[in-house]
Parts: C-alpha cells; sequence; structure tokens
C-alpha cells in the first residue's frame, strides 16, 4: 500500500512547495470566481488564474473540469497556430487593435472598440444576417498573449485567446488562435452555418493565413477561396 507521502513525493512538480501552494490557492480562488458566473467567460477567468497555467496544470484538462461543472455542452473548439516572419511586438500590437480585425478575418463585419477592455464584434452570417456580441478582454500580457470572452447576452457564446511566441530557429513568431462557441440549444450544423457558413476550424485557418500574408507582405493576394502555397 503507498502511503499518502509517497504519493505526493513522486507526482511533485519542479517547483518549491511554497511556490506551488501559492498558486494552486491563488487559482484555485479564480476557478470558483470563473465557476460563480456559469458562463465561458468564467472558464477563461479561471484559467487567467496564472498558476494553475505555469505550474503544471494544463489548459485543456482545466477547460474540460469547467465545462463540467457548469454544464456547457459539446462546444466547437478551434486551434489553429501559423509561424510569421515578424517579431511578435510587432504581430501583437496589429492584432490588439481590434478594430483592424477585420482586414483578414472575413466573417467580421467590424469590431467597435469601447475601452481598455470591452469591444463590440459583428459578424457576418449566411442569408444577409448578422451576430454580434460584446467582448472583454480577460488577461493581456503585452506581446505575448490576450485572451476574451463574451458577456451575457451575446448572440454567440464564445471566448478564445491569441499566443505570439517566438519560433525555433529565428524564423519570426508563432501565431496560436484557440476559439471555443457554445450555442445553447442548437445542433453542431446550425450552429455552424448561422455563424461561418463554412467549417470553423478552415475559416480560423484561412484567416491566419491571410493575416501571414498581410503582415509579412503588406497586402493581401486577391485568390480568395484558393489555396495558398505555404509552407
Amino acid at each position: 500500500m503507498t502511503s499518502t507521502g509517497d504519493r505526493t513525493s513522486k507526482n511533485a512538480p519542479e517547483a518549491n512547495d511554497l511556490e506551488r501552494w501559492a498558486s494552486l490557492i491563488g487559482g484555485g480562488a479564480m476557478v470558483l470566481t470563473g465557476l460563480s458566473q456559469r458562463s465561458l467567460k468564467g472558464v477563461l477567468t479561471a484559467l487567467a488564474g496564472g498558476g494553475l497555467v505555469y505550474q503544471g496544470i494544463t489548459k485543456q484538462s482545466t477547460i474540460g473540469q469547467a465545462q463540467e461543472a457548469i454544464g456547457i455542452n459539446k462546444p466547437i473548439k478551434v486551434e489553429k497556430t501559423v509561424t510569421i516572419n515578424k517579431p511578435a511586438d510587432e504581430l501583437y500590437r496589429f492584432w490588439h487593435n481590434f478594430e483592424q480585425l477585420p482586414t483578414f478575418m472575413k466573417h467580421l463585419q467590424s469590431v467597435k472598440v469601447y475601452d481598455a477592455k470591452r469591444s463590440h464584434w459583428i459578424a457576418k452570417a449566411p442569408l444577409a444576417n448578422n451576430v454580434e456580441w460584446d467582448a472583454e478582454i480577460l488577461e493581456d500580457r503585452e506581446n505575448e498573449f490576450i485572451s476574451w470572452a463574451s458577456v451575457e447576452g451575446a448572440d454567440i457564446e464564445n471566448s478564445g485567446f491569441v499566443r505570439f511566441k517566438k519560433a525555433p530557429g529565428d524564423r519570426g513568431t508563432e501565431v496560436k488562435v484557440v476559439l471555443e462557441y457554445n450555442i445553447p440549444g442548437g445542433g453542431l450544423s446550425a450552429a455552424l452555418a448561422k455563424l461561418f457558413g463554412e467549417e470553423p476550424e478552415q475559416q480560423i485557418g484561412d484567416d491566419l493565413r491571410r493575416f501571414k500574408m498581410l503582415m509579412e507582405a503588406g497586402e493581401i493576394a486577391t485568390t480568395e477561396g484558393q489555396p495558398t502555397g505555404s509552407r
């Protein structure tokens, strides 16, 4: 029979005990706050507790536990990464000016920034319809990371983050985008048609390819709907 002390020693992370417990306590408080909101914003609020992220608890497992706890049913999740031959600070500055995002995100009609935290988003939908939501920044680390979530009352509840990380071999910057959408009471096919008119993974991939072209070449090639020749 293995003692509790043996199990703790075997599974202990590299950080010292004081750092570990401080991270877990602080992160746990944010998890409780996030869960009390009963929304995707709550999930990301929980994740923004830093210590849970940086001390060995993965985002994936935390998201899964929080989703189960607050009853989120099968959200649509998209992850895409692109390497852009530009420094992280330049990419971050462009992206952080949210009103510029529709220049390469074709499903977005407009973004209006209210203040340092809050903005209003309008996305195109099939049959000349729109979906709208207000979003709030949850965490903002200059030149590195931005996370956000829609606020209550959104047409489509959503959340996500973008991360800017130096690519290996001085090849520029890896830009990773993770997005989640939750359509209360709606099926997957209805959700996709309402928000995108096409598969979200393809849409986000196309958006990131256009972002790469815009940042590296200063313009987006007019080959709409055609695959790019990037490697």
